[in-house]
């Protein structure tokens, strides 16, 4: 067995055993620990596909800002940080049921649409190769005023909901 194959198949069991994990947790600081699991899981798939910058897009818009933010509305909000015995999980099995049909539709449609079709590797390699240096280059040479632009903005948000939060 090919190691980038051993590699998948850990860390996809390290996500999925994460994110069961997000959603058993009775501790909200916990969920949110696990949800950086699978988020870096992603980002490491992603390392895996040879598909850096999508890797490091994944570890700083979602590890670096949105479980931040998660963390910081737990905090402001002022919930219990320790285990909270008033969470019952008494509707699991709908969500269980979810899953088991998502699960079956994801699966159908894949098998459907790919079947028993090879992937082609000599056409995998080539695209694969400057593929940083080509998203980045599209992205941030036209736009690159307005994505600074919207970066103070958020900074501005961020400085305006502490200055909110604050009692004194």
């Amino acid at each position: 067995m090919v190691a980038q194959n051993i590699f998948f198949y850990v860390i996809a069991a390290v996500m999925a055993f994460s994110a069961i994990r997000v959603v058993t947790v009775k501790n909200v600081v916990h969920a949110a620990m696990y949800l950086v699991l699978v988020l870096a899981g992603v980002a490491a798939q992603y390392v895996l596909l040879a598909s850096e910058f999508l890797a490091a897009t994944q570890v700083l818009i979602y590890i670096g800002a949105i479980v931040v933010l998660v963390l910081f509305g737990v905090m402001l909000t002022r919930a219990k940080l320790g285990e909270d015995v008033n969470l019952t999980n008494d509707y699991w099995y709908v969500g269980a049921f979810t899953g088991v049909i998502l699960f079956v539709l994801l699966a159908t449609s894949l098998l459907d649409h790919f079947g028993d079709e090879p992937l082609d590797q000599a056409n995998a390699s080539t695209q694969i190769s400057g593929n940083t240096e080509q998203v980045a280059d599209a992205l941030f040479a036209p736009y690159l005023v307005p994505f600074q632009a919207v970066s103070v903005l958020l900074l501005a948000a961020l400085v305006g909901a502490i200055a909110l939060a604050r009692k004194d």
